[in-house]
Order: C-alpha cells, then sequence, then structure tokens
C-alpha cells in the first residue's frame, strides 16, 4: 500500500520537510553554498520540488527557495527522479543512495558527485521527517 494518498498529502508532508529544512542551521547554509538548484520528481503520486539554492531567497530566515510545480522556469543542475514511497523512505534515511541509484530506483540526471557531496548535508533530515511525521500526528507512516 502507498504512503500517500493523493499528490496532495505528498506536497504538503514533503512541504513541511523542506520548509523546515531551508531554514535549519545544520542543513540550509551547506545547500546554498553549493550554488545548485536540485529538482526531486516524485511518482505515485506525483509531486515536483525545486530547491533553488543559486538565487537569493525570498523567505526572510531561509537559506533557499522550494518551489513546488513543473513550471518554476529554472534549469536543474541535478534531477531525482522516484517513486514518492522510495522518496518517504529516503526521507527516513532507509534508503542507500548508491545502491537506489544502481538499481535504478532513483534515476539521477546531472553530476551525480555533486549529490554525493551533499549527501552527509541532508543527514539531519532522516530524523526531521519522522519527527514532523509524529507532529502531524501521523505515526501511521514512520519507517521504522
Amino acid at each position: 500500500m502507498p504512503y500517500f494518498k493523493d499528490s496532495d498529502e505528498l506536497a504538503y508532508l514533503f512541504g513541511k520537510l523542506y520548509d523546515e529544512a531551508k531554514c535549519d542551521s545544520r542543513v540550509a547554509p551547506k545547500i546554498r553554498d553549493a550554488k545548485i538548484i536540485v529538482q526531486f520528481r516524485y511518482e505515485e503520486p506525483q509531486g515536483i520540488v525545486t530547491i533553488n539554492a543559486i538565487a537569493p531567497p525570498t523567505q526572510e530566515g531561509a537559506f533557499f527557495d522550494v518551489l513546488w510545480g513543473d513550471d518554476t522556469g529554472l534549469k536543474p543542475t541535478v534531477e531525482m527522479r522516484m517513486k514518492a514511497d522510495i522518496g518517504h523512505r529516503f526521507w527516513h534515511g532507509k534508503v542507500n543512495l548508491m545502491a537506489a541509484l544502481t538499481r535504478r530506483q532513483i534515476i539521477a540526471k546531472g553530476p551525480i558527485p555533486v549529490i554525493l557531496k551533499l549527501l552527509p548535508t541532508v543527514e539531519p533530515m532522516y530524523e526531521m521527517y519522522p519527527r514532523i511525521l509524529r507532529e502531524l500526528g501521523r505515526e501511521d507512516l514512520i519507517v521504522t
């Protein structure tokens, strides 16, 4: 059974994660300093989110912008395509990126070394995401 009932639920739950991450001092400055645009293209259900760490953020307190939808007008430096369930498990820290790339569970376009270099940067998000789910009363979605 899929984790998300529809695209709205995916955008809401992942949106909470990305919104917290863009202001988190452990994560956001390193992403900003990488000066990249990363786009996650989730499928089943669909959700497209773009991290714009090239332009100055539009929100006070944020280090980069998070944009939802396919019409951002931005060309991603790196594009990551995966099923939403893989993304859900990834943000729990339960998916090995190299193994997922090899198995084509995650399909990456762009400079893979850039993504691998940023991987340690996003590790705090692995604890952030389950905590957010708990705070929202969605313990049913927590992967153990």
